[in-house]
């Protein structure tokens, strides 16, 4: 059997099989654009040069948003929640209700409301914390996350307090940039599949564009909808399929402030910087 770092080893290079996946596309999809539609099909020089014009600039938010999606390392909890080192040798001696005695003494002045199911004090046996409210343990990131939503295959990385923003920022912008491309290279696409056009080698490109960008498209709106709503309920996905549990009981509407609070809470207090990728939320610990 091979050894355990070699598994977690192959795991995690097998992991960005994804994000491959989504790069080659995307980078396919700028040379069919850029080359095969507006250098060899377009022959107007000033259509030309406006498509080029909006299209790079969809294409540069769109790759800016995604990688700082991927790069920003998700936020763990502090020191604090960890517990002190005679906290921690008493715990793993003691049984289970002796042990929610210890965890509800170290709770005491720690911002904590959230509790399980059966209400006792959230405690990650794996990383030995008492998680945060809204703080859940991802099993491929091997570590506790704060305000987690969910872990995303396709950004190899897990969506939580540090990154949520440039998630729904990436969702928004891959839509745009699809929506463009489909709607600017239609008219091309009939002009192709209606022989209007010389069959060239650019003709697949075209017509494999438009069905790529449509249906990317259309996938990608559910999504960016979706997102919007929580954003606006101030939820995570977590939160939206099981309600966070409070000491007097579940409330699936226990960390909404009002809609307009709820957006300042994911995109930060100074709204000209709300359509860029960069951190804006006060109180981030990325900006400390």
């Amino acid at each position: 059997m091979a050894p355990h770092h070699v598994l977690k080893c192959c795991q995690r290079s097998l992991a960005w099989i994804p994000v491959i996946f989504i790069n080659l596309v995307v980078g396919w999809s700028y040379y069919a654009y850029v080359v095969e539609l507006c250098i060899f099909t377009i022959p107007n020089n000033a259509e030309k040069i406006s498509y080029l014009v909006v299209f790079h600039l969809f294409f540069i938010m769109f790759i800016w948003s995604y990688w700082k999606t991927i790069c920003s390392r998700p936020a763990s909890p502090s020191k604090e929640f960890c517990l002190a080192k005679v906290e921690k040798e008493q715990y793993e001696k003691e049984q289970s209700d002796a042990q929610q005695d210890i965890l509800k003494k170290a709770a005491i002045g720690l911002p904590v409301y959230t509790r399980t199911g059966t209400g006792a004090v959230r405690y990650c046996e794996h990383c030995q914390v008492i998680k945060p409210d809204r703080c859940h343990h991802c099993s491929t990131c091997d570590m506790c996350v704060l305000k987690m939503d969910h872990h995303c295959p396709w950004v190899n990385n897990c969506v939580g307090f540090s990154n949520y923003k440039f998630f729904v920022l990436f969702l928004a912008y891959s839509m745009l940039y699809c929506v463009f491309i489909a709607a600017t290279v239609l008219q091309y696409f009939i002009k192709f599949w209606t022989n209007q056009l010389p069959d060239t080698h650019a003709k697949f490109h075209v017509l494999f564009l438009f069905f790529v960008a449509a249906m990317f498209f259309i996938s990608i709106l559910s999504l960016f909808s979706y997102h919007l709503w929580l954003v606006g309920k101030n939820r995570t996905t977590i939160e939206a399929f099981r309600a966070p549990v409070f000491r007097n009981g579940p409330d699936k509407n226990g960390f909404s402030l009002g809609f307009s609070r709820n957006v300042v809470e994911v995109f930060g207090d100074q709204k000209k910087y709300w359509m860029f990728p960069i951190y804006t939320r006060t109180g981030c610990s990325y900006d400390r």
